[in-house]
Parts: structure tokens; sequence; C-alpha cells
């Protein structure tokens, strides 16, 4: 079997929906009989494992499989909807200085030898556990919000991945960028409250992988613990099905990009829905 591919899901700015990205794409490679494992690189806030719904699952954590207090298949939880996918939860209780670039390496290899990916679910920002995240990547999800400053964080994040990374130390073909832009709200972006998707592409040049529209739906999977892409009658989670079949190198066409035209009764019923959301 070849080496796994390591996918490092990243942005500058935090809550942008990193977290619901990883475990949405990672559900999402299972789906498609490709063995999966996701990595909570976030030590000290530990969410991925919420959103998975498996925290009362957690008794080895990252941390300790990298202090060889306990072995990679002990801290591994198996996901009870997927056959494929694998959780690898952070320490809620260790310094993010717990992470050694050795360390890591150790485990990341282990788990090349069984998996067809590797999802790095990366804290935001650029310290120490995001730069772990992103060193070992072979390719990276930018998760970004249509505003200009996560635009603008997320753009520093380019700039790391393209000199801190293992394949830029070592001059290989470089980390391959994709773009995935979340919250998306069509009506929005026609009022000028929000950047549009070539305003985005244009300021951070990097191939668009989806746009995920603003969705209550992702509350709603996060707070029942499941990943939204497994609610495929959502918007979120069709707009996900989409990024993970174009990750897969299908032609898909983008949606939710535009304003639904509706009748009148159902523009009346949205426009109180908006009411009550603002």
């Amino acid at each position: 079997m070849a080496d796994a591919e390591i996918v490092v899901i990243t942005s500058g700015k935090g809550g942008v929906g990193k977290t619901t990205t990883s475990a949405a794409f990672a559900t999402g490679l299972a789906m498609r009989g490709l063995k999966t494992v996701v990595i909570d690189f976030d030590v000290g806030l530990r969410n991925l494992d919420l959103i998975m719904g498996c925290e009362r699952r957690v008794v080895y954590d990252f941390v300790n499989v990298i202090n060889e207090e306990a072995n990679i298949h002990q801290a591994m939880i198996k996901d009870k909807r997927a056959d494929n996918l694998y959780i690898l939860p952070a320490s809620q209780t260790r310094d993010k200085d717990a992470l050694s670039k050795e360390g890591v390496e150790r485990v990341i290899n282990q788990l090349k030898e069984e998996f067809d990916y590797i999802v790095c679910d990366s804290p935001a920002g650029i310290e120490t556990g995001a730069q772990m995240a992103l060193y070992f990547a072979d390719k990276a999800i930018i998760v970004t919000n249509p505003e200009v400053s996560s635009v603008r964080d997320s753009d520093r994040i380019l700039g790391i991945l393209s000199s801190k990374s293992k394949r830029a130390e070592e001059n290989l073909e470089p980390v391959k960028e994709m773009l995935l832009l979340t919250r998306y709200e069509p009506y929005r972006v026609e009022r000028g409250d929000m950047l549009s998707v070539q305003d985005v592409e244009e300021i951070l040049s990097i191939p668009l992988l989806g746009v995920i529209p603003e969705s209550k739906a992702v509350l709603r999977a996060s707070n029942a613990g499941s990943p939204v892409i497994l609610d495929e009658q959502s918007d979120a989670g069709q707009a996900y099905h989409d990024a993970v079949s174009r990750f897969l190198g299908e032609d898909k066409p983008h949606r939710f990009l535009e304003i639904e035209k509706k009748g009148i009764l159902q523009r009346l019923f949205k426009s109180k829905e908006r009411e009550g959301a603002y």
C-alpha cells in the first residue's frame, strides 16, 4: 500500500469552521471506502471528539502516544457510523508545547502504514500546534469566511506552508493548497456585507475546493455530535459531499453561490427567519 496522504485543515483565524470541516471531510473520505484517521492538533482545547460524538470514549490521546504512555491503537477511537474512520483526540490537560516535531513525525509514520488519508485538524493561527499540523502536510485545505480579516489571516498561513513545511525545507513539490469558503450567504454578498467567492479567489490565488453555505444544520450537527456531511438533506451536508468529490478528482459544479429564486410565500418566510437571525 502506498503511503497515506496527509491533509491539513487550517486557517489563520478561529471560528471559521475548521473542526466542522475536519470532521465532515474525514467522514466523507471514509464513506468512499478510504481508510481515514483524523487527528486533533488543538492540544488544551480538544473539540474534534465532541463534533464526532465520541468524547465519552476517549481514554488516551495524541500526547499520550507521543510520550509513549500509550500505543496508537489504544488511543485511536473507531467511529461508529463510518467503517473506515478513526479519531485520534487531543489532550485537554497538556500544554501546546507537549507536541514535539520528532514525536509527531513518529506517530504520523506509524499511521502512514495503515491509512489512505491522515486528516490533521489544526488549531487557528501560527502557534506550536498549528505549525506541527502544517509541517507534515501534502495537501492543505484553507478554511476561510468571506470577510477581510479571515482572508488576510489565511494569506499568512499560505506563507508558512510555502516556507516552513517539510516539503519546502526538503525542496520537494510544494504543498497543494485548496480554498474552502464557509458561512457563505449570497444575499449578503449582493448587499455588499460580505466578500464574493471571486473576491476571495483573487486575494488568495488558490483553487476553490468548495463553498459551504451558512446553515443551521451545522450547529444542529455539532450539538448532536454528528458530522454535518451525514445530514444529506441539508445544503451544508451536500456542499461538503461536493467538496470531497472534487478533492478526489471528480468534476462537480459549485452550488449555493446564487440567491435562490423563491415563490412569494417562501420569500416571506425566509425574510422572517432572517429577521430572527440578526
